[in-house]
């Protein structure tokens, strides 16, 4: 079921993220970044169903905040495994750029929301 572009976004992030975890464990027997990365790579679609719950404008725009900086620290665990070899150069883009694009939707949902709640302040 669609929430939003985001969400359906993230969501697919997240199998993403899972099924690279599953590889970084399984074939690469690393299980220390792979469990971080796990955690905040599925915490960005959990985030955003939680704003669609929101009971606030301030509500939703600290989800959507949190969405976002579990973004900026997934692209952080993707190019650390990149860099020490873990994930190929391959790997490490599509994915990244999935997570790159969702955070540039959750950043400009973010201004919006920031600046509708400035001005009915």
């Amino acid at each position: 079921m669609s929430k939003s572009i985001a969400y359906d976004k993230a969501y697919e992030l997240a199998i993403r993220i899972v099924k690279c975890c599953q590889f970084l464990q399984g074939e690469k027997k690393e299980y220390i970044l792979s469990k971080q990365l796990l955690r905040c790579g599925t915490s960005i679609g959990a985030n955003l169903a939680e704003a669609n719950g929101a009971i606030s404008d301030a509500d939703f725009s600290a989800k959507i905040s949190i969405s976002y900086k579990e973004c900026q620290e997934t692209k952080y665990w993707l190019n650390l495994l990149k860099d020490t070899d873990f994930l190929s150069l391959e790997q490490f883009s599509s994915i990244h750029n999935d997570a790159d694009d969702i955070g540039k939707i959750l950043f400009s949902i973010l201004k919006t929301t920031r600046i509708k709640r400035t001005v009915n302040s």
